[in-house]
């Protein structure tokens, strides 16, 4: 008997082919086959709202072939991707070849390897129409909303914008963000540190004002304030008053899911969110390992499951004993909680290495680049979350000086359990704990130095990927394996900007912003948009009705946008010029940033009038090393950012690495940072130094 195996991609269809063996034959559908018509709604909001599905253009020669496949075989598996998408894409196979939905042939793959597709194969089933008709729901309410809003957004701002379920939120979050960065009122204060050692030693350690001597905490404001206390503490003897000694236990991360995986991966290797998931998808589908063959090097990527199989914590804990010792396994089995209970793709493990024993220093034999690199983060997250904690003596100190009292901490690491592997990253700078000599209650400690700095409190940060992610995910906003799309196409339409990693709203993002929060407060209501992916959630559950959700939607959705071409009869949003400093040389006027065809260029205001335009670049402040003119930002015909000296095509000085306000201390000139390291660019002049934090 000939059996045919479906999936999705080529790269998949080798790997299972080496495991299926003969009588069977493994070919790939290259993703969706059928979707809704890219150029009508296709949606019969009459009906039911019932989909209107059509063949994929320019995927007739792919479906011939799995036709003809199909009717040569006795026995047709589908086996796409294990989640929503796959679902989908598995119905739509069935329906075009033909297939029975109420019969078992379904099967699924958690992972890529022999035993995966073994037991994959092991356990067919029928269709999960609920799992279906809940990407199906996500599908025609995306649609609604995209079809309905975005030539709305064409007709009253301008053409080539959109709007959408979940990325008119993300803007959202991004413009709430920026408002209250420019609401901020920075307040001053001032830090009081007295640089300490114990008598007959030479170790410092330093101690920050806390308060009053009762312990009563101060907030000191002004410089009048902090001299005052600099002055009351002259002569002062500096006497430890309390010492607090204890011990504490650092437990690992949990492996990754899509989300954290994404956020991790951004933080630690500066990936995007689509870089990311396309270096995943390629370690999940398979890659050829040295002495291993090909073998898919994850399990399934797209998960919001913490939940991890007995035999892979079992082949974590065999290396970790083999490598480390058997005090570095956590003897229990750790559980982690998932933030979603009621998670959609629970259905996965967590993302995790689908072989344990292959380290990464193995796999980068075979591997390269960006896989290489996202291997290691995974493989290294997963092991750590099986070793046992991190033990640190802690210690804190309270020392008294007059009215006053200021107060230290410290730790030594006893045992470091899985640090010795891994730390997981993170986006806030966390206050250093001092390290601290011995020290005893009663001790008069030797004051070396009193200092007081002043100090600004700082506006909330702009979202990184890393940070906007974490956010969607906490506030219940999509699912994680649409967070790489959602922020691809943000940028994409302009609404957002990435400014040193840090995601900016533009001018055309606040303003289609305010008009969505005007016409369609529901679409970026972060509560209203999680009660939905509440909604969808419980389709996918088989506890609600498909059809009735998007009923309740679609009856509010449609008043508000038939209220809005009422309310905007006539009327057109403008989206306001942002002004440079850039002065027209022709008219005078201060020339005004505009998006074109290929991006954004300066023109002068004064249009029709005066005509002038020049090509966008930004002063960095730093001086060209050759001829010491202005070092400009430029960008190049794909995007990519690189600095040139103002004087080109006289000077013809560029250069990939960002130019610094640091100056040589040999020479004076600019520097420029290339990785971890500052050097000087000018001629004859070797000067080099390590980034300063």
């Amino acid at each position: 008997m000939s059996k045919l195996v479906i999936v999705e991609s080529p790269a998949k269809a080798k790997t299972i082919r080496k495991y299926l063996g003969d009588g069977y034959e493994v070919t790939a559908s290259m993703g969706h086959i059928r979707d809704l018509p890219a150029s009508q709604l296709g949606i019969d909001v009459e009906h039911e709202y019932a989909p209107q599905y059509i063949n994929i253009k320019g995927k007739e020669k792919i479906i011939k072939e799995l036709k003809s496949e199909a009717k040569k075989a006795d026995q047709v598996y589908l086996a796409t991707d294990p989640d929503r998408e796959g679902e989908a894409i598995s119905w739509h196979l069935a329906h075009i070849l033909g297939l029975d939905v109420d019969q078992a042939n379904r099967v699924t793959f958690g992972e890529i390897t022999k035993k995966g597709v073994t037991e994959g194969m092991a356990h067919p089933r029928t269709i999960d129409m609920d799992l279906f008709n809940a990407q199906q729901a996500r599908r025609v309410l995306d649609r609604l909303v995209g079809y309905k809003l975005s030539p709305f957004l064409w007709r009253k701002v301008r053409r080539g914008l959109s709007a959408g379920r979940v990325q008119s939120v993300a803007v959202r979050l991004i413009v709430d963000r920026e408002k209250e960065i420019e609401a901020f009122k920075p307040q001053e204060y001032w830090n009081l540190d007295a640089l300490l050692s114990p008598p007959a030693s030479q170790k410092k350690f330093s101690a920050r004002l806390y308060g009053t001597a009762a312990g009563k905490k101060l907030e000191v404001k002004t410089e009048a304030e902090a001299r005052a206390i600099e002055a009351a503490l002259e002569g002062r003897d500096y006497q430890v008053t309390k010492l607090t000694r204890g011990s504490r236990k650092k437990v690992p991360a949990p492996p990754f899911i899509t989300s954290t995986l994404q956020q991790e991966a951004s933080r630690r290797l500066g990936f995007t969110a689509t870089r990311t998931m396309r270096a995943a998808q390629t370690l999940y589908e398979g890659v050829d390992i040295a002495g291993r063959g090909t073998l898919g090097l994850i399990t399934y990527m797209r998960t919001d499951s913490l939940r991890v199989s007995d035999e892979a914590v079992a082949g974590a804990k065999d290396y970790i004993a083999g490598q480390y010792g058997e005090k570095y396994v956590c003897n229990y089995k750790r559980t982690y909680k998932s933030r979603n209970a009621t998670a959609a793709q629970d259905a996965h493990e967590a993302i995790r290495p689908s072989v344990p024993g292959l380290t990464p220093e193995e796999a980068e034999k075979s591997l390269s680049g960006d896989i290489a690199k996202l291997y290691r983060l995974i493989w290294s997250r997963f092991i750590a979350s099986q070793m046992s904690d991190c033990e640190q003596d802690t210690v804190a100190v309270q020392v008294t000086a007059g009215d006053y009292q200021f107060r230290a901490s410290g730790y030594v690491v006893t045992f470091e359990g899985f640090t010795a592997l891994y730390e997981e990253a993170t986006d806030e700078k966390e206050k250093k704990e001092t390290s601290l000599p011995p020290l005893e209650e009663g001790q008069v400690l030797k004051l070396r130095e009193l200092t007081s700095e002043q100090k600004f409190t700082q506006p909330p940060p702009r979202y990184t990927e890393a940070t906007l992610i974490r956010g969607l995910e906490e506030n219940g906003i999509g699912r994680p394996s649409t967070y790489a799309p959602i922020i691809t196409t943000i940028i994409d339409r302009g609404y957002v900007e990435r400014e040193q990693k840090k995601l900016k709203p533009t001018l055309l993002g606040r303003t289609i912003n305010d008009l969505m929060l005007q016409e369609f407060p529901d679409i970026v209501d972060v509560t209203f948009s999680a009660d939905m992916e509440k909604n969808l959630d419980q389709v996918e559950s088989g506890r609600v009705d498909w059809r009735s959700t998007i009923d309740t939607f679609y009856k509010g959705f449609d008043a508000a946008l038939q209220k809005a071409e009422k309310d905007m009869e006539g009327k057109k949003v403008k989206v306001p010029d942002e002004e440079t400093d850039e002065v027209c040389e022709k008219c005078g006027r201060k020339m005004v940033i505009k998006t074109g065809r290929y991006g954004k260029f300066l023109a002068c205001p004064g249009f029709p009038e005066c005509t002038n335009t020049k090509r966008l670049v930004k002063d960095t402040g730093g001086k060209c090393p050759k001829c010491g003119s202005r070092m400009l930002l430029r960008r190049s015909a794909k995007g990519r950012v690189y600095y040139g000296c103002e004087g080109y095509p006289q000077c013809d000085f560029m250069t990939w690495d960002e130019p610094v306000p640091q100056q040589c201390e040999k020479c004076g000139a600019t520097l420029f940072k290339k990785g971890s390291r500052l050097y000087c660019a000018k001629e004859g002049c070797d000067f080099e130094t390590q980034v300063t934090k």
